[in-house]
């Protein structure tokens, strides 16, 4: 396993501590968030991943090789006044040829052509590292369009809430309480009818990016209690990658994060001597 020395990225930015929040919306203390965060923002790097990531889960498609081709036609040669192209025995209309109506397309789509961008380990690991510091930063965060009146990001919230949380409106009061529902309406607000045929294909309302939700537990009653919010996602933390934390490939998401998901980032990305 290839291993990678970061501990020079951390003298670039000074430790960062958050208020820490409890069931009730209450703060209890602060808390200080792993070397993770301390890791400067590369907004190429994140792009990069980003469509490394998004073009893995594309279907390849094709065309048959014989689409168009399965005709008679012939050229009726010269001397007729007409077009030397294909066409049908006994008439004129054409076929075959890549500009007439039914014929073959001149360079149709193949399977084999390369849709998905390639990027290192290394760089796949520093991508999601940059994208999660960069949730740190409220201004990136204001800046991508989210909307919150909490004085720091991300919002870390302790661990008894996944248990103590159990309902929507629950949720609702918390999330109000900790400066971050106002998002959320955002989102609803911002729902509307997608323009074009996608709307015919199972896709028709396009939702804004709101809330992403790390938690130790993605079946605890308090992630199912979120995760009708719309554009809400919920992930553990061993899972969480540049497509949660940095959609479309702009960095800066507004994410609320258990206190156990928390310890389990900082168990997943070690940077304090080596990256393994």
């Amino acid at each position: 396993m290839s291993r990678v020395s970061l501990g020079f990225l951390l003298y670039m930015n000074p430790p960062i501590s958050v208020p820490k929040y409890d069931a009730e919306g209450k703060e209890a203390g602060e808390v200080q968030l792993p070397d993770v965060f301390r890791v400067p923002v590369r907004r190429d790097l994140i792009h990069r991943v980003f469509m490394s990531e998004f073009t893995a889960a594309l279907q390849p498609k094709g065309r048959d090789p014989m689409a168009g081709k399965r005709t008679t036609a012939v050229s009726l040669g010269i001397h007729h006044g007409l077009a030397r192209v294909p066409r049908i025995r006994g008439s004129t209309r054409a076929r075959l040829a890549p500009f007439v109506r039914g014929g073959r397309r001149a360079f149709p789509p193949t399977v084999e052509k390369k849709i998905k961008e390639d990027v290192n380990r290394t760089e796949r690991i520093l991508g999601t590292m940059s994208a999660l510091a960069a949730t740190a930063i409220p201004e990136l965060v204001r800046d991508r369009g989210h909307v919150f009146s909490a004085t720091a990001t991300p919002i870390i919230l302790d661990s008894s809430v996944s248990e103590a949380v159990k309902r929507t409106s629950d949720a609702r009061e918390l999330l109000s309480k900790i400066g971050v529902y106002s998002d959320i309406e955002r989102a609803y607000e911002g729902t509307r009818i997608r323009a074009g045929k996608g709307k015919m294909r199972g896709r028709r309302y396009v939702t804004p990016v709101s809330i992403l939700f790390i938690v130790d537990d993605i079946d605890s009653p308090f992630a199912r209690s979120v995760r009708g919010f719309p554009g809400v996602d919920v992930v553990e933390p061993q899972l969480v990658s540049v497509l949660e934390l940095a959609p479309g490939g702009e960095p800066g998401r507004l994410t609320v994060i258990t206190s156990n998901a928390l310890n389990a980032l900082a168990e997943r990305f070690k940077v304090g001597g080596e990256l393994s």
